[in-house]
């Protein structure tokens, strides 16, 4: 798994969840999907990345 592959994932996923709850805080549904959405891509993208890896070796 590549460091910034694996670094953009975890961003991803950070973000995502920081924006979903903030957004639940000031009862924002949209945005709070917008964030889930968002943390649901970087949780994929980590799974590929752990996935690509495993096949390296």
């Amino acid at each position: 798994m590549s460091a910034g592959e694996r670094a953009k994932a975890k961003a991803e996923q950070i973000v995502g969840k920081t924006v979903r709850k903030a957004a639940h805080a000031v009862h924002k549904e949209t945005l709070a999907a917008k964030g889930a959405a968002l943390e649901a891509r970087g949780k994929t993208r980590g799974a590929k990345e752990h996935t690509k890896g495993s096949f390296k070796r």
